[in-house]
């Protein structure tokens, strides 16, 4: 089998608990979950998806990934657990290298990963199997109330570490901004401040593999 992907590239993990880490990143395509404020467009906007969408195999992924000697491999997407994973977790373990997974948490996951990062969208809520399995959790506060309402959809907070990430349009936004610092302040455990560094670094880019980013519209009516 091979799996369609939307860019690979070498930078360093620009959020969570392994921030600041040398990794491989591989961005499959296809996503059904189609948040109006995507920063992966591309992976499933139709004015954004390219024409060149490659096909390649787990092994050739695996052997790619470990050509830049990462400490590990992040698999993100558009949303990566439609499609299925298990021969590429074991392309990369066969490698030596732990594959990281980025998740809304709504699709099965395979056996073998080292790390799960769930971060839940309201298109596509998590499966209570997968929060379980989380190692952190990565929440978008698109505004003041965002906190509050998925606590009560997901029936309060069992991962160990719960980040609170500004929607990216909405960084700058100061009652977002106080949300989650009070959140944090308030509680402390498991909330933790968020933030995706690797942005205002332009980590990812450097990497001449990676394709530029769509443009975030934020807007519904537009549809990304």
């Amino acid at each position: 089998m091979t799996y369609p992907v939307n860019e690979t590239f070498l930078s360093w993990q620009g959020e969570g608990v392994h921030l600041g880490r040398k990794a491989f990143f591989i961005r499959l395509q296809g996503c059904p979950v189609r948040c109006a404020w995507c920063d992966a467009a591309s992976t499933w906007h139709p004015a954004h998806v390219p024409r060149d969408v490659r096909k390649a195999s787990a092994a050739d992924l695996a052997a790619e990934a470990a050509a830049s000697r990462p400490e590990f491999v992040v698999l993100t997407g558009g949303e990566p657990c439609v499609h299925d994973l298990a021969a590429l977790v074991q392309a990369l373990a066969a490698q030596g290298l732990p594959a990281h997974l980025e998740t809304c948490g709504a699709f099965p996951l395979p056996a073998g990963l080292a790390w799960v990062t769930v971060s839940p969208k309201w298109a596509k809520p998590p499966v209570s199997e997968i929060l379980r399995a989380a190692n952190e959790l990565k929440v978008i506060v698109e505004d003041p109330e965002s906190i509050g309402k998925w606590e009560a959809a997901l029936g309060g907070w069992t991962c160990p570490v719960v980040w609170l990430h500004p929607e990216w349009s909405r960084r700058a936004d100061p009652a977002v901004l106080r949300a989650i610092t009070d959140a944090v302040k308030a509680r402390g455990a498991p909330f933790r401040a968020g933030w995706q560094v690797h942005k205002p670094y332009s980590a990812d880019g450097l990497d001449p593999r990676s394709r530029p980013p769509a443009p975030l519209g934020g807007d519904p009516a537009k549809g990304f």
